[in-house]
């Protein structure tokens, strides 16, 4: 069927391979290259979401549409949450609509691939930066920090991540040993970079204390509005 749908559209170029078995299409996968895999959830020898999970498996960076029956697209929509770029309905395909979904199934990996690759572009660059980095949400909760700040607080990245500012990042005045205000409040509140006053000391989880200069800026969305710290 799919073959004919392209034949009509005078898609003579295309190249298309068909298996019947999951063994199959990963024995391909890991011998050919392909643009794109179109994925039917009932096949003999995988079902469902582990048909998805080892398809994702066997090709991570190729973009997957998948087939469902009917009755199973709530099925679909969790391919999609798998890693899936989109579906078809078995009976509800037509040749216009299917190359619009393998060629937008195409185009968003390609977004998803660039996007992942500037991330992590952009997190080998600020574990590179020799002074501690973190970065929090709108609450004051840590989305983000350095391997400088991990060295420097004794928490890891996955430790951290949701905490509170404060709870990792505990800061004294080194005089009065009174925890001094918080930056972050008053970065948002102002709309602008804050100093940490003088003589401030970062306590380590262990109780080791590390003089620090500090200064907090906010980050504003494409619309300028305060997304994150």
């Amino acid at each position: 069927m799919l073959r004919e749908m392209f034949k009509e559209q005078g898609l003579q170029n295309i190249e298309l391979t068909h298996v019947g078995r999951m063994s199959e299409a990963e024995k391909h996968l890991a011998e050919r290259a392909v643009d794109i895999i179109v994925l039917d959830l009932g096949l003999p020898d995988a079902q469902g979401l582990g048909a998805v999970r080892r398809a994702h498996l066997a090709a991570p960076h190729i973009p997957l549409v998948v087939l469902t029956s009917l009755d199973d697209e709530s099925m679909a929509a969790q391919a999609l949450q798998e890693g899936a770029q989109d579906y078809q309905i078995k009976g509800q395909i037509d040749a216009r609509g299917l190359l619009r979904t393998l060629r937008y199934a195409i185009e968003r990996k390609n977004m998803e691939e660039a996007l992942f690759a500037e991330k992590e572009r952009a997190q080998v660059t600020l574990n590179c930066i020799g002074d501690a980095v973190v970065c929090t949400d709108i609450s004051g909760n840590l989305t983000f920090l350095n391997l400088v700040v991990e060295k420097m607080t004794g928490w890891s990245r996955q430790e951290a991540a949701g905490r509170p500012m404060a709870e990792v990042f505990r800061i004294l005045d080194a005089t009065s040993r009174q925890t001094t205000p918080n930056p972050m409040e008053m970065a948002v509140r102002q709309n602008r970079t804050v100093h940490l006053p003088a003589n401030c000391i970062l306590i380590h989880r262990d109780g080791f204390e590390i003089p620090i200069e500090d200064s907090v800026s906010p980050i504003h969305d494409r619309e300028g509005s305060l997304a994150e710290r």
